[in-house]
């Protein structure tokens, strides 16, 4: 008798995490999907409800959670500025006690577990393009602290649970992911830009929108992440994945006012404060211990997403 792999996803019910779920149903794996909906949305996640795999399960990651699994992916957290920003103490707590947690969880049933970490680690970054060595340059009583030091922390957590545990662990540092579910009054540049273009409403570029980031399309990103789940143990990471090619902000608007046929103008606005110049991952190696690297060119990521919120707006 097959026996499925029991695979929880905290954070399931949100933009990544419900991408991660579904691949996972397609690889043959039993889901448990958790997620207090702070930012999930139980409509990431309809299509999979009449799965007799996937499971749902309502719960907040700052509270210890019983339950068999045989790997876990730690993917709660609010992850856009607007929404980790509305309650920063909470934004900390999920990042730690969240990690607490979900490591107590991995150790007692002896499960792989993959935390998702972020570019934000590396803060406004004065090397580019930013490679795992990089140890970042964070404003650690700014804003996005809450953020930037709790993804931080978790990392450490990850790291002291593996040398004093011998945990399995593995840690993805996911640079900006874009694609269909994204929420759109998250605040992040692509949805942000999107939902504005077809409401022929202005694109508001923060300074002169000369600033750059790369932008990674979902199906990849996840790739990714499944790939590093089943690397070997001694792959622990921090793996950086993203895409290496970067554009900056004003080209993206223009993109997407061409890609949507829109009329919309673009405006400008203040910058938000420690608002990273530059946002580049250094993939190598992804590429050397995953053989991974994006393969959705941007356009065509953006015209899948576009179309996705073209039927919501």
């Amino acid at each position: 008798m097959h026996l499925r792999k029991r695979i929880l996803v905290t954070g399931g019910g949100g933009f990544l995490g419900s991408h991660l779920c579904a691949r996972l149903l397609a690889d043959g794996c039993d889901v448990l999907c958790v997620d207090n909906f702070f930012t999930g949305a139980k409509d990431n996640i309809l299509g999979l409800l009449s799965d007799p795999h996937f499971e749902l399960m309502r719960h907040d990651v700052t509270f210890p959670l019983y339950v068999e699994v045989d790997e876990i992916y730690n993917l709660a957290c609010p992850a856009s500025p607007v929404h980790y920003q509305f309650d920063a103490v909470q934004t900390t707590k999920t990042s730690v006690h969240g990690a607490i947690n979900m490591l107590g969880l991995a150790r007692r049933t002896k499960a792989k577990i993959l935390q998702a970490s972020t570019s934000e680690v590396y803060g406004d970054p004065e090397v580019d393009p930013q490679p795992e060595s990089y140890l970042g340059r964070v404003n650690a009583i700014g804003p996005r602290a809450c953020y930037d030091e709790g993804k931080r922390c978790a990392e450490t957590l990850f790291f002291d649970y593996h040398r004093q545990h011998d945990t399995s662990i593995r840690v993805a540092r996911i640079f900006n992911t874009y694609g269909p579910r994204m929420h759109p009054n998250d605040g992040r540049v692509v949805s942000n830009f999107i939902v504005r273009a077809l409401n022929g409403e202005p694109l508001v570029l923060y300074g002169d929108g000369s600033q750059t980031r790369s932008f990674c399309y979902v199906d990849d990103l996840i790739e990714g992440l499944v790939r590093l789940m089943k690397a070997p143990d001694s792959v622990t990471g921090p793996i950086n994945l993203g895409n290496p090619q970067q554009i900056t902000i004003r080209e993206l608007a223009e993109r997407t006012i061409a890609l949507t046929g829109s009329d919309s103008s673009l405006v400008t606005g203040p910058l938000p404060a420690d608002d990273p110049a530059r946002r580049r991952p250094d993939i190598e190696l992804a590429r050397e211990t995953l053989d991974w690297q994006p393969m959705v060119a941007l356009d065509d990521g953006l015209e899948r997403t576009i179309a996705y919120f073209r039927e919501r707006f």
